[in-house]
């Protein structure tokens, strides 16, 4: 197989691409600063790879493709936005410092990003190589997720360059995601005079409330949560509507199958309430059977490259791994920076694991491109 290696000139340039990316602000919601972190990533990556990405402008958000020549065998994934609000460079600024890397967004992802630009130029061929940057990650990729799961169906394996768990390990398993809001109509009435003539949606609520949260299963790793309420309007007003908002994750479909399944069913309590549930399932699970192939041709490259052999974990937020896994196509997640504090004040990066783990990158895409070759 090919293994590729970098020489000493490739840290700061790499280094000198991740502080561009950062400090390019570029919050989801701002379409405008995603347009303009585009034009970022898109410049660093015309130079390094020689040709201009297409821009695809979804409902006001900028994705980036390229499209490296023939048949899509390997997408590469990563993402641009990031959670960090405009100006947060004044109070965590770009620096690089007794060997880590500091600044918004620079763990979650755009280490990752630089990363996936620099392996895959640094290899001797780009057939078959098709980079997909997506600009709302951070916000459930409602409008990315259905050109993801175009770009996977064609693909033989997909690689995700986000960050990598506790140490550096790859992440194998990520847990599907549901987000519902469960509307409760009830009734209002004075709370003194005749509360008797209310239907009570507090009340209702406080049913639905444990009823969801018991459709939880620790043995199985599912939880459900509850997490924003709101119902009334007034002291002494029967309320007449509230609400529930719920996170749910899974580790396998059947799990999050069931959740939906109890959450649709629920019925109410309080004689003259309605029950309406909106939202559903955002992203499948990642299962480990999608990782183990993938895992062990990483193993492969990393021995040949001598480094120490790769961890693994198991983790509960999703990522767009989850939807390349969800069409049935092999996926590896945790391929980008080591480092931790993701979307926290102590975010940041070690420098020294930058190289190792873009040449991992480099030599696992050319294994999976040659083992495609006749």
């Amino acid at each position: 197989m090919t293994i590729v290696t970098s020489g000493p000139e490739v840290r700061p340039a790499m280094l000198d691409d991740i502080r561009r990316l950062v400090e390019c602000e570029s919050p989801s919601s701002d379409h405008a600063a995603i347009a303009r972190s585009a034009d970022v990533v898109a410049g660093i990556g015309a130079g390094l790879l020689g040709s201009d990405p297409e821009r695809i402008v979804l409902d006001g958000v900028t994705h980036l493709r390229w499209r490296l020549g023939g048949p899509t065998k390997v997408l590469v994934l990563a993402h641009h936005d990031t959670v960090w609000p405009l100006g947060s460079l004044a109070t965590h600024p770009f620096v690089v410092e007794d060997g880590i890397v500091r600044g918004p967004g620079c763990f979650d992802m755009k280490c990752g990003l630089a990363m996936a630009l620099h392996a895959i130029a640094s290899l001797p061929s780009h057939e078959g190589i098709t980079l997909l940057v997506t600009g709302d990650e951070e916000v459930g990729s409602a409008t990315s997720r259905a050109l993801i799961e175009s770009e996977a169906a064609a693909a033989r394996a997909a690689l995700v360059l986000e960050a990598s768990a506790d140490g550096g390990a790859l992440k194998l398993a990520r847990k599907g995601v549901s987000t519902y809001e469960v509307h409760i109509a009830g009734r209002a009435a004075h709370a003194g005079l005749e509360p008797e003539r209310g239907a009570n949606a507090a009340v209702e609520l406080a049913y639905q409330v444990l009823a969801i949260a018991a459709l939880g299963d620790p043995d199985a790793g599912t939880t459900v949560t509850p997490t924003v309420l709101s119902a009334g309007t007034t002291v002494n007003t029967v309320p007449s509507s509230a609400v529930v908002f719920v996170d749910s994750r899974a580790w396998t479909t059947t799990e999050q199958d069931r959740v939906d399944a109890g959450i649709r069913s629920s019925m109410s309590h309080v004689q003259g309430a309605a029950l309406e549930v909106r939202g559903g399932p955002n992203r499948p699970p990642l299962e480990r059977s999608a990782s183990a192939e993938l895992f062990a041709s990483a193993q492969a490259v990393a021995a040949d490259l001598g480094m120490a052999p790769l961890t693994s974990a198991e983790v509960g937020g999703g990522s767009d791994g989850n939807f390349t896994a969800g069409v049935g196509i092999p996926t590896l997640d945790g391929l980008g920076a080591v480092g931790g504090g993701a979307h926290a004040d102590h975010e940041h990066v070690v420098v020294s694991e930058l190289e190792p783990r873009t040449r991992l990158l480099a030599g696992l895409i050319s294994r999976i491109l040659e083992a495609d070759r006749p």
